[in-house]
């Protein structure tokens, strides 16, 4: 089941070239039990984790919450999580159906409230909801402060530089549960054979069931302190060239 994936790491330790692989989670709003349990499993396998946190939800018990946590940075969510694409149109808060300047301020609003209530784990990235946005408020990020953008596929041109996941946890199609280990890790293998841009994985705490969790215990099993790969965090990431 994971031959794929041990093959490749065991061929880029012999090369002496560790992949990159990185963790994103999306959707943090507030404490909870799952919250808790991704920061058990990350901080017991010591490896870094990004919270997309949702500007507008996110409070004070988030914040007093993360004081404690290890490894964790924190991105900028969008600012609501809220819908403004039309009916039969794929979800979207960042897009052109309202006036660019509205969208960049309700992201400028959302930086400055996760700069200030995170300081010490606050990153300057965005991921946008659903991962989709509009070129055009793309362009307007630099403006506001942002250093980089995080979807999800191949990274593409753009205004600024992007540091996106590849694989996601949860089949949202098939009933919003965890994929099989096998379809995961050979997908984090083809991306590992691919090339040396840094891999993301991308979770979702409060939607996890029992496949995810354990999943994520076997892949944290595989790979860390294997010397084919390193987990990062996004603010090192930012930091390479």
């Amino acid at each position: 089941m994971t031959q794929a994936l041990q093959n490749a790491l065991d061929q880029r330790a012999a090369a002496g070239n560790p992949a990159r692989l990185w963790l994103r989670d999306d959707d943090a709003r507030a404490p909870s039990v799952a919250l808790d349990q991704l920061l058990g499993v990350t901080e017991a396998s010591s490896v870094p984790v990004t919270l997309a946190v949702i500007p507008a939800d996110a409070g004070a018990a988030l914040a007093a919450r993360l004081q404690k946590a290890a490894g964790v940075s924190v991105a900028v969510h969008g600012w609501s999580h809220r819908n403004y694409a039309p009916e039969f149109e794929k979800k979207q808060e960042l897009g052109a159906y309202r006036p660019i300047p509205q969208v960049l301020a309700e992201l400028e609003r959302g930086f400055v409230r996760l700069s200030q209530q995170y300081q010490q784990h606050f990153t300057p990235v965005l991921v946008p909801p659903w991962n989709r946005i509009s070129p055009d408020v793309v362009a307007g990020l630099p403006g506001i402060g942002f250093q980089a953008l995080s979807v999800f596929g191949p990274e593409r041109q753009a205004a600024l530089p992007l540091i996106n996941t590849h694989v996601d946890v949860i089949d949202w199609r098939g009933g919003r549960m965890g994929r099989p280990d096998a379809v995961l890790m050979d997908e984090i293998a083809a991306a590992i054979t691919r090339g040396d841009q840094p891999i993301g994985v991308l979770t979702h705490h409060l939607v996890h069931d029992a496949q995810v969790w354990g999943f994520l215990a076997r892949l944290f099993a595989l790979t860390v302190g294997h010397p084919g790969c390193r987990w990062v965090g996004l603010p090192e990431l930012i930091r390479l060239p």
